[in-house]
C-alpha cells in the first residue's frame, strides 16, 4: 500500500511504521506525504482506538533525508515545511486518539519533533533524541519549538536545541522528556501495556482530553472551565458514559466502544 510505510492493524491497534531502514528512516519527499495520508485514514476509522508509530531497523528517524533535499535545486524551506512536515504534526496533534511512540533508536530533527509529537514517548534505553539543526546552521521546526520548552523548561529547552545534545533514554526520561525507558529487548511489551489499556478505553473521552490539553497552554482559567464544561457535555452524552456508569453500579468492568 505504501512505498516507504509499513502499516498494520489488530484488535484496535494501529501501528505505522517508517520503513526506509537503510538511511535510518530519513525523510524524502514521498515519505512525509505517506505519513499525511495514513494518518488521514487512521482518524476516519473508527475501528482504530490507539496508534503506535515506530521506525524500521536500528533507528526511528534520522530526519529530513540531506542527500534528497540537496538534489533538488532552489529548494524552498517553507514550502517544504507547509506541505510536508506541518501537516504531519497538525494530523498528529488533532487525531483523536492516542500516539504512542516507540522509540527504539536515534530520532533526529524533524525526526525528533514527530516523536515529541505523540502523546506517549517509550524509549528503550539505547534511543537517543537529539535537536540537529543548529549543526548544519538551521533553526528548530515541525514543531519541536512549541514541544520542547512545554516538557522541560524554556533554559534546558534553549540549552538542548542550541547546542544539539544527544539525549539518551534514562537521561530523556529524568529530563521528562520519554514516559518510559525501558532495555530495547523489553520495548515491545512495554508499548503493549499502553496499546492494551487504550484499546479498551473510553477513546471519545480521551480524544476530548487530548485537545483540552493541546488548548490548555493558551487558555485562561476562565476559557478552560468553559471549554471543560462543552467537553464534558460531548461526553456525558456518549455511550461509553452510559456503559462506565451502568459497569460502576452493576460492579462489573466496563466495556468501552470507544463511541
Amino acid at each position: 500500500m505504501y512505498e516507504f510505510l509499513k502499516y498494520d492493524k489488530e484488535e484496535g491497534i494501529a501501528t505505522i511504521t517508517l520503513n526506509r531502514p537503510e538511511v535510518y528512516n530519513a525523510l524524502n519527499d514521498k515519505i512525509t506525504f505517506e505519513l499525511q495520508d495514513v494518518l488521514r485514514s487512521v482518524g476516519k476509522d473508527p475501528e482504530v482506538r490507539v496508534l503506535v508509530l515506530t521506525g524500521a531497523g536500528k533507528a526511528f528517524c534520522s530526519g529530513q533525508d540531506l542527500k534528497a533535499s540537496q538534489a533538488q535545486e532552489n529548494r524552498s524551506f517553507i514550502d517544504s515545511l507547509h506541505k510536508r512536515y506541518n501537516p504531519i504534526i497538525r494530523s498528529m496533534r488533532n487525531l483523536p486518539k492516542p500516539i504512542i511512540c516507540r522509540l527504539n533508536g536515534v530520532a533526529a530533527g524533524a525526526g525528533c519533533s514527530i516523536a515529541l509529537a505523540c502523546d506517549i514517548i517509550v524509549a528503550a534505553e539505547e534511543a537517543m533524541l537529539t535537536e540537529v539543526f543548529v549543526n548544519i546552521g538551521l533553526v528548530l521546526d515541525s514543531g519541536s519549538s512549541y514541544f520542547l520548552p512545554r516538557l522541560v523548561g524554556s533554559a534546558k529547552a534553549f540549552e538542548l536545541s542550541t547546542m544539539g545534545t544527544r539525549i539518551k533514554g534514562k537521561e530523556a526520561f529524568a529530563l521528562g522528556l520519554v514516559n518510559k525507558v525501558v532495555p530495547h529487548e523489553a520495548l515491545d511489551e512495554a508499548v503493549k501495556e499502553y496499546t492494551e489499556y487504550y484499546a479498551k478505553a473510553p477513546t471519545k473521552a480521551i480524544g476530548l482530553m487530548k485537545k483540552m490539553l493541546n488548548k490548555s497552554g493558551s487558555f485562561t482559567l476562565e476559557e478552560a472551565l468553559d471549554y471543560e464544561a462543552y467537553c464534558q457535555e460531548i461526553a456525558g452524552n456518549s455511550a461509553d458514559y452510559k456503559e462506565g456508569v451502568n459497569a460502576f453500579l452493576e460492579k462489573r468492568k466496563p466495556v468501552f466502544k470507544g463511541e
